[in-house]
């Protein structure tokens, strides 16, 4: 069974989106090298452990994280995973693997004085790159969504007269976001400078470069870094620590766990949770303040 029929199980089946399959079929090619430089003649189907065991020990060796090779193995665990779903081996050489040990990997959002200052304070040019780039600070903060979702945005996606707004997620799963008066205000800014584009722009995405072709993922998280360089002395600056704060402050503002799920579009409580640990340390401080048994 060749890897390409693994590579359309996950396209069509799955509905894994084209980045996700790419990191599988890239890691499952970096082993399949690793095999033949290491005169394995026979296929992937027929590898053993041992051999897995000594590319984990050389990805380790080249002073690749544990995070990393985690995930390398865990692509690996997904193709053994397919061919014991088609028939094609018996038992998975992965069987009892056990992934390496990793640090706790802690983000620090971004606090609410940061987001009050940047989009309430910075200026932002007024023209179409400034309106479009506070809507896209605007946007992942507002609404927690993910940076390829934001990417796919449609104009159709938007209801500006409901203040909802609709996102294709991950395995095609939609769901429909209330939008702030603020983020409808900003959406509206934003189209007026689209319509006065210079370039003859027929594109239905939402967001657009200033020679109205769709947006890139790289343009969305440089972006992020140039504003929150302004603001923030954190060393990770991303789309993803936006969703991360989206998070964090609806959290610490009392909203249940469920009900962030939802939002973020997550499918287990699980994923979610990783979002709790600072509200805990809000809690804390609300608890240390508030009790009557805290000493003062």
């Amino acid at each position: 069974m060749s890897v390409s029929a693994f590579i359309s199980y996950l396209r069509l089946e799955k509905n894994y989106s084209e980045h996700t399959i790419k990191a599988y079929e890239k890691d499952i090619d970096a082993f399949s090298s690793f095999c033949k430089e290491n005169h394995w003649e026979s296929n992937l189907e027929n590898v053993s452990y041992p051999l897995i065991r000594n590319w984990i020990v050389a990805l380790s060796d080249q002073g690749i994280s544990n995070r990393t090779i985690n995930r390398k193995i865990s692509s690996l665990q997904a193709y053994y995973k397919f061919l014991l779903k088609v028939g094609e081996i018996a038992i998975s050489p992965l069987v009892k693997h056990r992934a390496l040990k990793t640090s706790k990997k802690v983000e620090v959002p971004f606090s609410e004085t940061e987001m009050e200052t940047i989009l309430s304070e910075i200026p932002f040019d007024d023209d179409f790159e400034g309106e479009r780039d506070k809507l896209i600070i605007e946007l992942l903060y507002t609404t927690g969504i993910r940076r390829a979702e934001l990417v796919n945005l449609k104009v159709t996606d938007v209801n500006l007269s409901g203040h909802t707004l609709k996102v294709l997620g991950k395995r095609n799963k939609e769901r429909i976001l209330p939008l702030l008066p603020s983020t409808v205000e900003q959406i509206k800014n934003y189209l007026v400078k689209r319509a006065e584009l210079e370039k003859d722009v027929n594109s239905t995405h939402l967001i657009l470069t200033k020679d109205g072709l769709k947006i890139y993922e790289t343009l969305v998280y440089r972006t992020i870094n140039k504003y929150f360089s302004l603001v923030s002395p954190k060393v990770k600056k991303s789309p993803h620590i936006l969703r991360h704060t989206f998070a964090t402050h609806l959290l610490n503002r009392g909203a249940d766990l469920n009900s962030v799920k939802e939002l973020l579009g997550h499918s287990s409580l699980a994923s979610t949770q990783v979002y709790t640990h600072n509200s805990i340390a809000e809690l804390k401080k609300v608890h240390l303040k508030a009790h009557p048994r805290n000493k003062k």
